[in-house]
């Protein structure tokens, strides 16, 4: 899962003032040096981005962003992009020094439960300052989970794993189904391909990808073929069509899963009754070229409907094999 899209990882976006450990919490959080970490005010300028495998929660996107109180002319082009940061992000951290919760993080956890996100608070340094109990009773009341930490020495990182696995959205735990919930386990299911000049050489294209990883979730039984594999998929064999003309007409029909016949303009209504008496000794169904057009069409009732006796025995058929009924618009 490395080589998940963004698009498909579940983004996790840390915010806050300068200086309040966000880039520590990172490295804390990834157990790598992925952002830098300095006593500077505004070490982290444009966001840091890291994907990584976050079990259980899968594949997801850390967002490390510049400080939300960044100062002059660059700072407003960096805040902007902090808060450009937020409309992508499915779950935030907001990150505060233990003891300096200000104006500044009032109005980031407003902004942050206004756009309906879930949100866990890392109150930092915990080693440097007191955490009022006030203020945790507080946030517990507004249902903001507060975990308390020391990101440079790692102290607090395993409660904070487990409130950001408790706090992600449903659909980032559960998974986002694209036709799971539309099958059962065992079902088969036929995908249909096209592999032309815009296809990627080598690889399906990522929607194909994503809908058959689905269907295994799934435990559906995937088949996967191109457009003009699509019969022989269907019937499960490949297809072998054999022509004959005039009276040349085959003497075992056994062999035969289905006959299509001309309407036998040319022939006599004896010779037809013939073949047709043939068919039946030999338990192959028969039909003509207009019925078989019909039924590709989704038009067959409506082609039967002159026939009242044919248009029954059609319907009859497909109750007993427990088949759905065309309904003709």
């Amino acid at each position: 899962m490395n080589t998940a899209p963004r698009s498909l990882r579940t983004h996790i976006g840390l915010f806050g003032r300068r200086n309040v450990g966000k880039s520590s919490v990172l490295n804390a959080l990834t157990r790598q040096e992925v952002a830098i970490v300095s006593a500077t005010p505004g070490t982290t300028t444009d966001p840091v981005e890291k994907p990584m495998e976050f079990l259980p929660l899968g594949p997801v996107l850390f967002v490390d962003t510049a400080g939300i109180d960044d100062e002059g002319a660059l700072g407003v082009q960096r805040i902007a992009k902090t808060r450009k940061a937020l409309e992508r992000t499915d779950l935030a951290l907001l990150v505060a020094e233990a003891g300096s919760w200000g104006p500044f993080e009032e109005e980031l956890l407003a902004e942050i439960r206004a756009r309906s996100l879930p949100v866990v608070v890392v109150l930092n340094k915990a080693d440097a300052g007191a955490v009022d109990a006030a203020f945790e009773a507080r946030l517990a009341g507004l249902g903001v989970p507060a975990v308390e930490t020391v990101a440079t020495s790692g102290s607090g990182i395993p409660q904070l794993r487990e409130a950001l696995l408790a706090a992600a959205p449903s659909d980032a735990v559960e998974g986002r189904r694209i036709v799971g919930d539309l099958v059962s386990p065992g079902d088969l299911v036929v995908l249909v391909t096209p592999i032309d000049a815009e296809a990627p050489k080598g690889r399906i294209i990522l929607p194909q990808l994503q809908t058959l990883r689905d269907l295994l979730d799934s435990g559906a039984i995937s088949v996967v073929v191109r457009e003009h594999e699509l019969r022989s998929a269907h019937a499960g064999v490949p297809l072998e069509f054999e022509t004959v003309q005039g009276r040349d007409f085959p003497d075992d029909l056994s062999r035969f899963a289905l006959v299509v016949h001309c309407g036998s303009c040319m022939g006599n209504r004896r010779e037809m009754l013939s073949r047709l008496l043939r068919g039946r000794q030999a338990g192959v169904p028969m039909t003509n070229y207009g019925l078989t057009i019909a039924r590709s069409l989704g038009i067959l009732e409506r082609a039967l409907e002159p026939f009242p006796a044919a248009l029954e025995a059609l319907r009859d058929s497909r109750a007993k094999a427990e088949l759905p009924v065309e309904v003709t618009k």
